[in-house]
């Protein structure tokens, strides 16, 4: 059904009814009226033939002649037509006909009513006129006998046309009653319905979010309170979602800045929402998850096998599992949740990456292993020996020789412990910013390093060369940096062939200052360089250890660089060497 205006669809409705209203008004008026007006002729009539039949005085047959003549007189006279009948119904006087040629008149209604002593009327086409008349009849009598009866009766052409003009007058009130009521009706109408469309169109504002926007009071009293009432759910629905808006504010607030991935689940285990550590974990962005089950989402089978525990148990759950085909490790807790009357309305999961800290630990245990195994060398020989001393019976040159093993032992042993403690305190004076630091030219420090490797490298035949003529200033502090490129020097030249050369230079960038030095030795393994700089960490452990290196060198040279805010780099090519590169601001 075609949706109408307010007015449209009320307004015909409104003037239909004052229209059938006023029709019924009418109909009824003019019955009303006819009734009326017949029973004010029939009263009329009865007293004109009252009159009448006291001045007759009819008794007996022979004055029907004088009767007769009456009777014309009279109905000239009053224009009113008069009968006078005898008992037997036989007409002895009429105003208009002549007696004669008159039928018997007692078959009719009202002379019967007459005759039997009573006041008759009747209202009927008279035979001998063609014509509608209403008659009445009163008795003659003559000591209290019924002689006669005298009969009035007049046409209703005139009381048609006294009605008429009734009719007229309640038709033309009709449709002047009906004009104005309709245009007062649609003046009514149309000022409620711009009432109506002024509080819609505040309302559809409303609708559409603004919230702030006042509904205008209309005039009337009803139309007025709706719009304060529309204006007071405005303003409490508007507080309601800035409440709503800032607490959600908050909410993704700490989401967001949480490390632990957070998932939240419907009851039908569809995802409601994720934060961005969960998104970043699970690799996916928010819009192609929401709504979408766990197995859509994350194609691990052991996570979603938690995720299924979690609403199957309905209890709080932990576990550890891998993500990524192992390259993450993670701890979950899952639980679910409930509204404040306790009805389910989902689960919520935490994934808290613990990778850095299984690395960790991996590392620790590495290098305690490590450091166990480095320690464990020297110590084991320098009992050997001591023991062998002890217990005698070599000659002095066997016993020089022992102690010379010892004491080479010792010394690394020392270096070891050395190299240590110079990393721990690497760590606690770059965490406590201890570190002074101050403008110094990278090329004097570079010098400074080359003169201290000098004399291994000649004695190893290897030609150390330096490739630069930038005087950068870098704020360092120099004797540590000059260390780290000790140390990276030192493997260098241990790692390179007699003949060959160690390049050592500085390259410069628009943020940071470079240092590198490139070597023509056996070069590196592409998988071993991730772990370089890890303590104990050794490419050819037999090698290394035959050279007196501790296996902490270049994690001084790491440590050393952080302490600086740079980092580290190498790029290498088995069999054509390496090349190790300090990085730092500028």
């Amino acid at each position: 059904m075609p949706r109408r205006s307010f007015t449209r669809r009320f307004f015909p409705v409104y003037l239909t009814t004052i229209l059938i209203a006023l029709l019924a008004l009418g109909l009824i008026s003019s019955r009303v009226a006819r009734n009326l007006h017949l029973s004010q002729i029939r009263h009329d009539l009865e007293i004109y033939a009252h009159l009448i039949s006291s001045m007759t005085g009819v008794a007996a047959a022979d004055s029907a002649g004088k009767t007769d003549s009456l009777c014309k007189a009279l109905g000239v006279s009053s224009g009113i037509r008069v009968t006078v009948i005898a008992v037997d119904g036989s007409i002895l006087g009429d105003s208009h006909e002549s007696p004669l040629t008159m039928e018997n008149h007692a078959d009719r209604p009202e002379i019967r009513q007459a005759l039997a002593g009573h006041t008759g009327s009747s209202t009927r086409l008279s035979p001998t006129l063609q014509q509608e008349m209403t008659y009445v009849a009163v008795p003659l009598r003559d000591h209290e006998q019924v002689s006669g009866v005298v009969r009035v009766s007049m046409s209703t052409a005139l009381t048609s046309q006294a009605l008429n003009s009734v009719y007229v007058a309640v038709g033309l009130s009709s449709i002047v009653i009906a004009t104005l009521t309709g245009a007062a009706g649609f003046v009514i109408f149309h000022r409620l319905r711009k009432s109506l469309l002024k509080v819609r169109q505040g309302a559809r504002r409303l609708a559409e979010g603004d919230l702030s926007h006042k509904l205008s009071a209309p005039e009337s009293l009803e139309m007025d309170e709706l719009a304060q009432t529309l204006n007071l759910m405005a303003l409490q629905l508007e507080e309601r979602i800035r409440t709503i808006t800032y607490q959600r504010g908050e909410m993704e607030a700490v989401l967001s800045s949480m490390i632990e991935g957070v998932l939240v689940f419907d009851p039908e285990g569809r995802v409601l929402s994720m934060n961005a550590a969960a998104l970043k974990l699970l690799g996916v962005t928010l819009p192609e998850v929401r709504g979408r089950s766990i197995q859509e989402v994350i194609l691990n089978r052991d996570f979603q096998h938690f995720v299924a525990r979690v609403f199957s148990e309905r209890e709080r759950i932990e576990e550890g599992l891998t993500l990524r085909r192992g390259a993450i490790f993670v701890q979950i807790q899952g639980a679910p949740l409930h509204d404040a009357s306790g009805r389910d309305i989902g689960a919520l999961v935490v994934v808290n990456d613990v990778t850095r800290l299984r690395r960790l630990e991996n590392l620790r245990r590495e290098f305690v292993a490590n450091v166990s195994h480095e320690l464990r060398t020297p110590i084991t020989a320098i009992k050997g020996f001591v023991e062998t001393l002890r217990e005698g019976g070599s000659d002095p040159d066997e016993s020089a020789r022992f102690l010379d093993i010892i004491a080479r032992h010792t010394d690394r042993l020392n270096a070891i412990i050395e190299d240590l403690l110079s990393l721990s305190r690497l760590e606690q004076d770059a965490e406590s910013g201890a570190i002074q630091m101050q403008s110094a030219s990278l090329k004097e420090v570079i010098i400074s390093a080359l003169q201290i490797c000098e004399h291994k490298a000649i004695e190893k035949s290897v030609t150390c060369r330096l490739e630069t003529e930038d005087e950068s200033l870098a704020r360092i502090n120099a004797p540590m940096l000059e260390q780290a490129v000790v140390n990276l020097l030192d493997n260098a030249i241990n790692y390179s062939e007699p003949g060959q050369t160690v390049h050592i230079g500085i390259e410069k960038t628009a943020a940071e200052g470079i240092i590198y030095v490139r070597d023509e030795g056996c070069g590196i393994e592409e998988e071993h360089i991730p772990r370089l700089f890890e303590r104990f960490y050794r490419v050819d452990k037999t090698r290394n250890r035959q050279q007196g290196g501790t296996g902490l060198g270049l994690a001084i040279v790491k440590h050393i660089t952080l302490a600086h805010k740079g980092n580290v780099s190498v790029s290498s090519t088995p069999g054509q060497g390496s090349t190790f590169r300090i990085h730092l601001p500028l």
